[in-house]
């Protein structure tokens, strides 16, 4: 077993170097070599690892640090001012893109149900892709930072209620009392993080803030504490993790804190992208390549130019609204939950869970390529876009 683990992180490492390597000198993202390595070292290809979901399991932690580190950046202040400007902008847009997912689907051939879900895994943009390549020294702190944000977040929400009603219709019935208590924790969870911040953790930071070790763990164990937290409540770790970090963002520490922990969190990301190239069954490409192709197509045409009129609508500058708009052009990691949950629940067919993964990982693709060639990332390949 001990073996298994080292050559599974042999290959893992290993071969995202080399692969990475080449990707530079060809002037490639690196997403894109981390989810190709994994697609070509998986079971479905040469299958030297067949065992890919403990991985996929573990690499989530790197989803967890994101919005962790993300939550550092932010003051509460900012927050709630760029969440009162997304609101409407996310629920149309949301909608607009659920419906153009459903009629894709249904015109294929799938049925009401699987369209209906296929549908709202559109929905979403990648918190991972979109803050991952978000500047953290310089837009975090601007107006575009602030309003990504807010718009990932209240996809998020909307995210958690379209998995409590995939898992409470497993019976057959949607459980709607379930889903409010759900909605319910969230204002407790607040309260509960923001008493423990100021009662005791900033008094442990401020009392032993020369002790890197401990200030190190101490972050850990506030961020997986309240994840976990979040995830008892009906939430998502996601949401308890960027809690975390929102919280606590006040303390004269905090920028010390998020520069120390994003080497574990680059560490844990390259195994997500990995394990989310190694899951894809690349036998079942023939049979949904075509809708793949339309379905993922259209939402990267699509995103861009609704956010880009929504925002505009609301007095944004055009620069920033395109901005965000292609920054904010894919799919989401929460599409790829809804299908494993849906399919799992015998909600659709393997082709429909697989045609919204083939989707997902096409759109991460191509969104990728386009903002790290257009606009300011850290992963730039040219010097006058790259921004840490």
């Amino acid at each position: 077993m001990n073996e298994a683990v080292v050559e599974s992180f042999f290959l893992i490492f290993t071969g995202s170097a080399v692969v990475a390597s080449l990707a530079i000198y060809a002037r490639q993202p690196l997403l894109v070599a981390y989810i190709a390595v994994g697609a070509l070292i998986g079971p479905y290809c040469l299958g030297w690892m067949q065992d890919v979901h403990l991985l996929s399991r573990i690499s989530e932690i790197g989803i967890i640090f994101l919005l962790f580190l993300l939550g550092l950046d932010l003051q509460p202040q900012s927050l709630m001012t760029a969440l009162r400007k997304v609101t409407v902008v996310t629920l149309i847009s949301s909608l607009s893109f659920a419906g153009v997912g459903f009629l894709i689907a249904y015109l294929f051939g799938y049925t009401i149900t699987e369209s209906l879900i296929i549908g709202a895994a559109m929905m979403f943009s990648s918190t991972i892709i979109g803050i991952k390549l978000l500047p953290t020294t310089i837009l975090h702190h601007r107006h575009i930072g602030e309003m990504m944000i807010g718009l990932l977040l209240m996809q998020d929400f909307l995210a958690i209620f379209v998995l409590l009603i995939l898992l409470s219709g497993e019976s057959g019935q949607i459980d709607f009392m379930q889903v409010g208590i759900t909605l319910m924790a969230l204002p407790l969870l607040v309260l509960f993080a923001w008493a423990f911040v100021r009662w005791i953790l900033l008094k442990l930071i401020a009392k032993y803030d020369r002790i890197g070790e401990y200030i190190f763990l101490l972050a850990i164990g506030w961020c997986m504490g309240l994840a976990e937290l979040a995830e008892v409540l009906g939430l998502s770790r996601e949401i308890g993790a960027f809690l975390a970090g929102i919280t606590i963002a006040s303390s004269p520490i905090a920028q010390h804190i998020a520069l120390t922990l994003k080497p574990l969190r680059d560490f844990f990301l390259i195994m997500f992208f990995f394990s989310l190239g190694a899951g894809f069954n690349l036998g079942l490409l023939p049979e949904i390549a075509l809708a793949a192709l339309i379905l993922g197509g259209a939402m990267l045409a699509m995103k861009p130019a609704t956010f880009r009129f929504l925002l505009g609508r609301q007095s944004e500058r055009k620069v920033l609204a395109w901005d965000i708009g292609f920054r904010l052009g894919q799919i989401s990691e929460f599409s790829l939950l809804i299908a494993y949950v849906a399919f799992n629940a015998s909600l659709i067919g393997e082709l429909a869970s697989h045609l919204i993964q083939a989707a997902a990982i096409l759109t991460f693709l191509v969104s990728s390529y386009i903002v790290t060639f257009n606009f300011p990332n850290p992963l730039a390949v040219d010097e006058k876009l790259r921004r840490n």
